[in-house]
């Protein structure tokens, strides 16, 4: 996905399943998260 900032690349890599995210030389993994974050970015967008 194309994002335009850090902060919207981690959203992005916490609300989807991609499982790492690298920004400059930090290496993120996605089971290495706090499983609350995935649910704080799912809980800001209203359901169908």
């Amino acid at each position: 996905p194309i994002v335009c900032s850090p902060e919207d690349a981690f959203r992005c890599f916490m609300g989807t399943d991609i499982e790492a995210l690298v920004i400059g030389n930090c290496v993120l993994k996605k089971d290495e998260q706090d499983p609350h974050l995935v649910r704080q970015y799912h809980d800001q967008f209203e359901k169908d």
